[in-house]
C-alpha cells in the first residue's frame, strides 16, 4: 500500500486503522520510544483546559489522549473517523460510548464534524491531522465548531531540525518503523502509508500558512523531540 494509491481516501484510511485498532497504542508507544507519552502531556499543557471547560479530540482513536483532558477537570469527546478505533476506546473505557468514564466517543469526518457552531472552548488533534482528505477544509470545520476566543493545538510529524539526525530519522521511518510495526504485531503495511505520509507532510511554517488560511488567528508552533513533531497553537477570533 503506496500514499499513492491510498491518496488519503476517507474510508480507506478508516479502514486502515480499523486494521491497527487493536494494537495501536502499544505500537505508538515502541515505535516512538516512549516520547508519545510525553508528546501528550505538552498537548494537554498547551490545551490548558480547566473544569467547565469543553474540549474537542478529534482523531483520538482509542480515547488514550483524550484521558488527558479530563483528568484535569474538563469534558472531552472523542472524535475519530475510524469505528475500530472507536470500539476499541468505548471497551477501553467501561464499554459504554456515552458514558465510559466520562469520554463520550462520537464518529466524525474531520471535514464535516457533526457538531453545533461555537460549541468547544478547545480543539485539538494529534498525529492525525496530515491523514485527513483536505487539511483546510478540515481546519475550517474546527474554527466553526470552536467558540469566540477558543483555542487550537495541533500536534503532528513534522520536520526535524538537525540535519545529521535527519538522515537517520528517514531511515528509521521508511525501513525500519514498518519491520517495528510487524514485531508488534500491527499491519505493516499501513505503517508503510504512515511512514510515507509522515515524509510528505509540510514543514512547520508551511503548516502554519495554511491554518492562517483557514480563519485562525495568532499562529505559533514549538518543535518538540528535535521536530520529530511539532505543536502548532492558535486562537478564533473573538
Amino acid at each position: 500500500m503506496t500514499r499513492a494509491q491510498l491518496d488519503k481516501q476517507p474510508d480507506e484510511v478508516a479502514a486502515m486503522f480499523d486494521r491497527t485498532a487493536r494494537r495501536y497504542d502499544l505500537v505508538n508507544d515502541v515505535i516512538s520510544l516512549g516520547q508519545v507519552r510525553l508528546w501528550r502531556k505538552a498537548v494537554a499543557a498547551a490545551v490548558d483546559a480547566g473544569p467547565g471547560e469543553v474540549v474537542l479530540d478529534l482523531g483520538a482513536g482509542t480515547g488514550t489522549s483524550t484521558d488527558t483532558f479530563t483528568r484535569l477537570g474538563a469534558r472531552a469527546i472523542a472524535c475519530d473517523f475510524s469505528f475500530g478505533m472507536l470500539s476499541t476506546g468505548v471497551r477501553r473505557h467501561g464499554g459504554n460510548a456515552l458514558s465510559g468514564k466520562g469520554v463520550p466517543f462520537i464518529a466524525g469526518d474531520a471535514m464535516r464534524l457533526p457538531f453545533a457552531d461555537d460549541t468547544f472552548d478547545a480543539v485539538t488533534i494529534s498525529v492525525a491531522l496530515r491523514n485527513v482528505h483536505d487539511t483546510e477544509q478540515a481546519l475550517r470545520e474546527m474554527l466553526r465548531v470552536t467558540r469566540p476566543g477558543g483555542r487550537l493545538v495541533i500536534l503532528e510529524f513534522s520536520h526535524v531540525t538537525v540535519p545529521a539526525f535527519d538522515l537517520v530519522y528517514r531511515e528509521y521511518l521508511m525501513r525500519l518503523l514498518p519491520r517495528v510495526a510487524k514485531v508488534v504485531g500491527s499491519n505493516d503495511d499501513s505503517y508503510e502509508y504512515l511512514a510515507e505520509s509522515i515524509r510528505a507532510w509540510p514543514d512547520q511554517p508551511t503548516l502554519a500558512g495554511v491554518i492562517s488560511r483557514a480563519g485562525w488567528e495568532r499562529v505559533a508552533w514549538r518543535n518538540l523531540t528535535m521536530g520529530i513533531v511539532a505543536m502548532h497553537r492558535a486562537f478564533k477570533a473573538v
